[in-house]
């Protein structure tokens, strides 16, 4: 629990233990998204929080894809925590980014700052080799949290885009299973390196 065992292996990596690490690590999340919220609302005139259209379809394979591409891999490809940190670190910085209009008032500042803690939290599950759980639980909180903003109508409750984001949608499942595919023969082709020693 301590902040230098934030960057190490778990020790346990039953289910029941990756469920409390993700709570914690979502639940600091959740707190520095509410100060930093406040904090910017008071500090950035003008400012506006971001919307983007959100699609339940898009969201859902957000997990697997940026799970895999940022994370699994370049773990498995190089078999290196600090290349996996470089990855997770452009992830994180990326959800600033969240945004239709990229200008100091319009930055994804909450988005940003509930992912710090979930890079602790998806770079400890690869390195213990438990990337699948980070990709499961990625894919289920953003359900969740579309869930909720559509019950709360922050945002249209759509499945799919329609009329030409409909494409959007096809090549974004493709890419998330190419890359699911990807990660999956370069872990066959570690542990068969690894197995072979």
């Amino acid at each position: 629990m301590t902040p230098k065992s934030w960057l190490s292996k778990y020790r346990r990596t039953s289910v029941v233990h990756l469920i409390s690490m993700l709570m914690f690590y979502h639940g600091i999340g959740l707190l520095l998204l509410l100060i930093g919220t406040s904090i910017v609302q008071t500090t950035i005139t003008k400012y506006q929080t971001p919307s983007l259209p959100h699609y339940f379809s898009l969201v859902l394979a957000a997990g697997p894809t940026e799970e895999t591409l940022f994370f699994g891999l370049p773990y498995y490809a190089f078999g290196n925590q600090y290349v996996v940190m470089a990855g997770g670190i452009i992830w994180v910085m990326l959800h600033i980014l969240n945004t239709s209009v990229v200008n100091i008032q319009n930055l994804a500042y909450a988005n940003w700052l509930f992912v710090i803690p979930s890079f602790f939290f998806s770079f400890r599950c690869w390195v213990s080799g438990k990337g699948w759980f980070a990709i499961i639980t990625h894919s289920g909180w953003n359900g969740i949290f579309f869930s909720l903003g559509c019950s709360y109508h922050e945002y249209s409750c759509l499945v799919f885009p329609s009329g030409a984001n409909y494409m959007l949608t096809s090549s974004t499942f493709a890419l998330s299973a190419l890359l699911l595919g990807l990660t999956y023969f370069l872990y066959r082709r570690r542990s068969s390196v690894s197995i072979s020693r």
